[in-house]
């Protein structure tokens, strides 16, 4: 199969690797970034430091967002879904023509890897600043990159990758290659249309999901099978090559540890691998991209098997990577300047042997989401924001500032926190201290988990696989438990944040001092209600002398000794609760109160009777005869209507969040009663989508 396949594939073209190949020379001093967000911003930056202006395009949610406002023009592409915006190709090449734009940065993600917009900025005369349009093509149809690979010597991995996409030829086919296996889409990546089916009876089932997932994001329902590796490690190398035919490694990048196959956490180099093991992964690489005429930045994705460390070719994305930074940090370059010059047609700014190693780098990617909840993805605004301080060893590479909404339309990415030490132990104490700096409120973020996973003894060992997060959920997902000291915390961040509020003249130790009229009352006790986990705690304050006396549902008062911190607008307090002195940051947002500690952010609802009336009202009729979407999205397709009778593990509905599909099933049987929405209207985290006459039902 992969004979006749390569066969096919190299009687259409040859790829030429000599130093006298034609290269059209092109100065580049104004490009479009086809793109968003986070990626957009960090093109702008560099292209702003090499003198190149540059240009923005925005969906209707973008007008006033960082990357629109940090380019040197911007123009609207369209509405909010990337289907009217930013995937418009024709649309965005006229922008570009229009700004006298010589190139077109596509970012990751959209455009970045679509052989139709590479073939379409050839044919307007617009340099794409990414592959050739061959490359693309042969890289990201799965089935032909590896036989690619396996003729260039690059190890792949056992599996069928054949043209008959029938059930009966993949059943068979699974079958031979035995359980558990991997379902993958054919094109595209990041975890979209990729299944495990653990079983033959789950075989069907899996793939008609990968199915459908593959169609929706790539337009091809195609799949491949793999072996399924039990322990693997994703291993991948950073690829660099000129119009010239040269190509060089940047080391490699471990990114195994996951969540819904997508990385969470990646850093470079990967733990574990000795000299030689790198330069075979390297070699490998370059092989890889030398064998389709690979041009630019490429990432090379092995799956690397934990126990014997042998490795196998994944796939190849043609693009710049997400977590390419890391690879910035430990080789001294950047890899955006790399591409703008590589794309005006210089030659490669390094040999490899000119390309060293220094230390060792992290990349934690922020998200909203639940991590406790299945890793969800959420959207909300970002009501208060503060992040660690950049510096030369700390980057925070995001998109967004304070008051920004995460959109439940794009990727719900809010930033990447970059760090460097001088060996992993320091690289990884830094990520840890600089994660505990990143403040947000206003949505749930996985700032708490990527804490508590970089503190896990196995990780900080080192030990990483692709199912890392399964093998300890629970060390990673410790019972939260609300402590009496977090509740005086709570309190005295009120406290504190009422006497800034109130009055200029009180003295900062003195915080009843601010009371409205200025006078201190010695007999004053304040009164919070403070809920969290589901239970409000009665917390009491007064002051007494020259310290605060807080009292906890009732028990015993502690004496404490506070005063607030200058640090900018963040409110930071130390304080000295029974003979502890501990300092923290607070955030007070209306009713709710949040801790940022060790160990993350710990919010606390501030219940009043106004706000417990309302809120009663909010979830009145709320029972158990409703099934509710766990994140905002929109309602994809409706598989039932009122009156259907369903049997429990029916599917019902199809939500699709930040490009994921997620079905919402029967809990239990039930007789549908009404539907909380039409197919294609945009639902609200906890809306009804369906709604049950079985009052029984859950």
């Amino acid at each position: 199969m992969y004979t006749r396949l390569l066969r096919q594939v190299l009687t259409l073209r040859t790829y030429s690797t000599k130093a006298d190949t034609k290269v059209q020379v092109r100065p580049i001093n104004k490009i479009l970034i086809a793109n968003r967000g986070e990626i957009a911003c960090r093109v702008i930056r560099t292209a702003r430091r090499l003198g190149v202006r540059t240009v923005a395009v925005y969906s209707d949610p973008d007008e006033h967002s960082l990357h629109t406002s940090l380019a040197d023009e911007a123009f609207r592409v369209g509405e909010a879904a990337s289907a009217s915006s930013y995937l418009r190709g024709q649309h965005i090449i006229d922008i570009a023509k229009n700004a006298s734009c010589q190139a077109i940065h596509p970012g990751y993600g959209f455009l970045s890897e679509s052989v139709e917009f590479a073939e379409l900025c050839q044919r307007e005369n617009i340099v794409f600043m990414g592959p050739p349009s061959t490359a693309i093509r042969d890289m990201g149809i799965k089935s032909t990159s590896k036989a690619i690979m396996d003729a260039a010597g690059v190890p792949i991995i056992n599996g069928y990758h054949g043209e008959d996409q029938s059930d009966e030829r993949l059943q068979a086919e699974a079958a031979k290659i035995g359980f558990p296996l991997m379902i993958k889409a054919v094109r595209g990546g990041g975890g979209k249309g990729m299944r495990i089916a653990n079983t033959s009876e789950e075989f069907l089932t899996a793939l008609n999901s990968a199915r459908n997932e593959s169609q929706k994001s790539f337009g091809d329902s195609s799949v491949l099978l793999e072996r399924y590796v039990r322990s693997p490690r994703h291993v991948e190398v950073q690829v660099f090559a000129d119009q010239y035919g040269d190509a060089v490694y940047l080391w490699e990048r471990d990114c195994s540890v996951q969540r819904r196959h997508q990385k969470i956490i990646e850093e470079a180099p990967a733990p574990g691998l000795s000299e030689q093991l790198r330069r075979e992964l390297g070699e490998a690489a370059v092989r890889a991209a030398k064998a389709v005429g690979y041009v630019g930045a490429g990432t090379v994705e092995f799956i690397m098997d934990k126990e014997d460390l042998s490795f196998h070719f994944m796939e190849m994305n043609t693009r710049l990577q997400v977590e390419h930074p890391i690879s910035e940090m430990i080789t001294g370059t950047d890899l955006v300047e790399w591409q703008i010059r590589i794309a005006a047609g210089e030659r490669l700014p390094l040999t490899q042997e000119e390309i060293g190693r220094k230390g060792h780098a992290f990349e934690a990617r922020i998200y909203a989401e639940n991590p406790r909840g299945g890793f969800l993805p959420g959207a909300g605004p970002l009501r208060y924001l503060a992040t660690p301080q950049p510096n030369e060893f700390v980057r925070v590479e995001t998109g967004v500032r304070e008051g920004d909404e995460v959109s439940v339309h794009y990727d719900p990415m809010i930033a990447k926190l970059v760090v460097w030490g001088e060996n992993r132990t320091q690289a990884l104490n830094s990520l840890i201290a600089r994660l505990r700096e990143y403040h947000i409120t206003g949505l749930e973020t996985n700032i708490n988990f990527l804490i508590d996973l970089a503190a896990h003894p196995e990780f900080q060992q080192g030990n990483v696989h692709t199912g890392f997060i399964d093998q300890h959920f629970d060390t990673l997902f410790p019972a939260i438990e609300i402590k009496v000291e977090q509740l005086c915390k709570a309190a005295i961040a009120l406290v504190l944040n009422e006497m800034q509020v109130f009055g200029s003249n009180a003295s900062k130790n003195d915080p009843f001092n601010a009371t409205p009229n200025g006078r201190l009352n010695y007999s004053l006790i304040k009164s919070y209600q403070l809920k969290a986990n589901e239970k409000v705690h009665n917390v009491k304050v007064r002051y007494d002398k020259s310290t605060l006396q807080v009292q906890v549902d009732n028990g015993a008062w502690k004496s404490i000794k506070s005063e607030r911190i200058a640090d900018g607008d963040r409110l930071k307090i130390r304080a000295n609760i029974e003979d502890s002195i501990s300092t923290f940051n607070a955030n007070i947002d209306g009713t709710e109160v949040t801790l940022f500690l060790d160990n993350g952010k710990l919010s606390f609802e501030l219940v009043q009777p106004k706000f417990l009336s309302a809120l009663s009202e909010q979830h009145s009729g709320v029972g158990g005869n409703k099934i509710v979407a766990p994140m905002p999205g929109v309602l994809e397709k409706v598989l039932v209507k009122p009156g259907d009778t369903v049997k429990k593990g029916d599917s019902l509905a199809v939500l699709i969040a930040m490009k994921m599909e997620h079905i919402l099933k029967a809990p239990q049987d039930a007789k549908i009663k009404s539907i909380g929405g039409a197919e294609g209207d945009n639902i609200a985290k906890g809306a009804a989508v369906i709604i049950f006459e079985d009052e029984e039902a859950e």
